[in-house]
């Protein structure tokens, strides 16, 4: 049973428990760079309270939104070819409409949890919206992204299907966020250099071509943890860390693998993960293309978070290295500019 089945039993199980309790008051919003996978609203019953917001990507002069059809074979060229790829924040419109069609439904607040504000301008775009909102709007900075950050949304999401209090639903998804960890894997850095967001490691990466990194996000940003030499060892590298991650911390664990134009490997990672943690639910899903456009093609990324439903993954130790032990520099930001 994987983890939408898992998620859609036990909201079949509340849903009955609960028949006759009032609906969720609190509504969610986040962005497409939550990485939510196709169908987890439904599965989870929370598509009457929760919506997407999806992110610019543009190509060439073409602007698409995440989860247009011709959005990922379209990057997946560019970014083979070598063409300009960029991203932006949503309009704070986007966000007023998410608000106002919540407001509409019957949410009498709303939690709006997003992609780190060290990587995007998109929080900013949010708490914008927020000030013309005709409901209390409480807009969270994940300081994560991917499933780092739908871990979070889910758990929110959860905690708002109990009719708990707006308080009660930033608490948890706060929670999850913090206690988050990812890391990732790019067989180039071509594509981080063009953008712009190699910034201060480029020293500490050394020779560019000769390098296989391994990245992590800290602090909202993203710093280089490891050097690896080749592209097999640099996989089996990236395996061990998430398994010490996953060692390191007590009660429920999720864990997700993400990929852009290299499903098979991130089925070979989830295998290997799998098989040291058979506890711990693996989601396999794409990078979303906010994201993918950054990383490149090839990329590899696991993301690892406590369930805030049933009580967090709390980790008992600092996670994989301390990159301040390896090496300074971050990342720039996606699209503060």
């Amino acid at each position: 049973m994987d983890w939408l089945e898992r998620l859609a039993l036990r909201a079949r199980g509340r849903q009955r428990a609960t028949a006759a309790a009032p609906g969720p008051v609190v509504g969610i919003v986040t962005d497409s760079a939550a990485a939510l996978p196709a169908g987890w609203a439904e599965a989870a019953k929370a598509s009457e309270f929760v919506r997407v917001v999806p992110m610019p990507v543009m190509i060439g002069d073409q602007i698409y939104g995440e989860g247009s059809e011709d959005l990922i074979p379209a990057l997946a060229m560019a970014l083979a070819q070598g063409h300009p790829v960029r991203t932006s924040r949503p309009a704070p419109g986007r966000f007023e409409a998410a608000y106002a069609e919540l407001a509409a439904a019957g949410c009498t607040s709303v939690v709006s949890v997003h992609l780190s504000g060290q990587l995007s301008g998109t929080v900013d775009s949010a708490r914008l919206a927020a000030r013309s909102a005709s409901v209390p709007v409480e807009v969270i900075d994940s300081t994560t992204a991917a499933m780092g950050l739908g871990f979070a949304v889910a758990a929110a999401a959860e905690s708002a299907r109990s009719s708990n209090s707006a308080e009660t639903v930033s608490a948890c998804a706060r929670a999850v966020a913090a206690d988050s960890n990812i890391l990732f894997y790019v067989p180039s850095l071509d594509q981080l250099r063009r953008g712009g967001r190699i910034g201060a490691a480029a020293g500490w990466l050394g020779t560019l071509l000769a390098v296989k990194p391994i990245l992590v996000i800290r602090d909202g940003r993203v710093v280089p943890l490891e050097r690896v030499r080749t592209a097999p060892k640099a996989l089996a590298r990236l395996a061990e860390l998430v398994q010490e991650d996953i060692a390191g911390r007590t009660g429920k664990v999720r864990a997700a693998v993400h990929h852009f134009g290299n499903a098979a490997e991130a089925e070979r990672l989830a295998g290997i993960i799998g098989a040291a943690a058979p506890e711990v639910e693996i989601l396999i899903c794409p990078l979303p293309a906010v994201l993918a456009a950054h990383a490149g093609l090839g990329v590899l990324a696991v993301a690892v978070a406590g369930d805030g439903a049933a009580g967090s993954g709390t980790r008992t130790q600092e996670g994989p290295a301390n990159p301040g032990e390896l090496g300074s520099g971050g990342v720039a930001p996606a699209d503060k500019a």
